[in-house]
């Protein structure tokens, strides 16, 4: 599963990438600094591995990942082609999900590109170009739809009767989402990266207007301090740990933030240990566990005969837990600890 981190230029989108994937790209206080998109496979913290591990006696442990692609900021008219728009449009709509960074923060060393910090404005302005970009998708779609049903056929009738009707409420802009029949930018799964000064960590500053914005449109939020938690990125884990107890910054920040990606990309997270390593897998939400099996190994999917099913809280306090035997068609539960018998 992909996620493209959007925003304007200069909202500290390469700088929570930096933060979240311990990288080293390049973060200037000019527009595009980036221009081809950085990509990283970004590990998903999560206590429970660590118990998992430590009842199974396993110093190895892998956790689960999720990808992320650091695209060039947005600006208006990026719709129309500004800024490079429709190169930086396709690399989103590769993604499963967007992550949106909203400024939150003032610096006088680094310029906005509207010259004031408003995350509301800016959501706005990249929403709007997004809207946009769906409008020409189904402009374009529409007149094929119509050139079609000229047959007469009422399957093509109904297509272009939908089509209409998406048009109108994007023109509109009433469309809050559902089922699109096209594939949407504005109906992308999108996570609102609130990127935040030090002092504004858990409440206050422009933040609390952008929490507000997104809880109106429907979506989650999460604050950050970005600059600083790139910072921290690059240190020893041990310096890293003593910084942070001296600012009195949580720990969970970025595990808060990548385990509300996986919440929105609908996934959750299995375990297995052994032989040799602990691991955490993400599964979407339903998912059985003949596919689980699949995600571990082929083998285990074409062979599947049972799935031995332990909670992770079982399997972490019971010194020996007894599994239950479940059939290809049960579905994993979030927390699961598996182990497959194969014939």
């Amino acid at each position: 599963m992909k996620a493209a981190i959007i925003g304007l230029p200069n909202v500290g989108k390469s700088t929570l990438f930096n933060a979240l994937a311990a990288a080293e790209v390049p973060t200037e206080n000019r527009p595009f600094c980036t221009i081809d998109p950085n990509v990283a496979r970004v590990p998903i913290p999560d206590p429970r591995l660590d118990a998992v591990a430590q009842a199974a006696g396993m110093q190895q442990k892998v956790h689960a990942t999720l990808e992320l692609v650091d695209v060039a900021g947005l600006v208006k008219g990026a719709s129309r082609g500004e800024g490079l728009g429709n190169r930086f449009l396709a690399q989103v709509r590769e993604a499963d999900a967007a992550v949106h960074v909203l400024r939150c923060f003032e610096s006088g060393r680094v310029t906005h590109v509207s010259g004031a910090v408003d995350p509301v404005d800016d959501a706005e302005i990249v929403n709007t170009e997004l809207m946009l970009a769906d409008l020409a998708t189904v402009e374009r779609a529409l007149d094929s739809a119509r050139r079609r049903a000229k047959s007469g056929h009422p399957d093509l009738k109904k297509r272009v009767e939908e089509l209409e009707s998406l048009h109108e409420h994007l023109a509109e802009g009433t469309w809050e989402g559902g089922r699109p029949v096209l594939p949407l930018l504005t109906a992308m799964p999108t996570l609102y990266a609130l990127n935040v000064a030090e002092e504004h960590l858990a409440t206050g500053g422009p933040a609390d207007l952008a929490e507000q914005f997104a809880a109106k449109h429907g979506k989650p939020a999460v604050r950050v301090t970005a600059q600083l938690e790139s910072e921290l990125a690059a240190m020893p884990r041990e310096e890293q740990q003593d910084l942070r107890k001296g600012l009195g910054l949580p720990h969970e920040t970025l595990q808060r933030f990548m385990q509300a990606l996986s919440t929105l990309l609908n996934l959750n997270t299995f375990f297995t240990a052994g032989p040799s390593e602990a691991r955490a897998w993400l599964i979407p939400d339903g998912a059985t566990a003949h596919y689980a099996a699949g995600r571990v190994h082929t083998d285990f999917q074409q062979r599947f005969v049972r799935a031995e099913v332990t909670h992770w809280q079982a399997f972490a306090s019971t010194p020996q837990p007894r599994p239950d035997l479940k059939g290809r068609d049960y579905e994993v539960r979030d927390g699961d600890v598996l182990r497959f018998r194969a014939g």
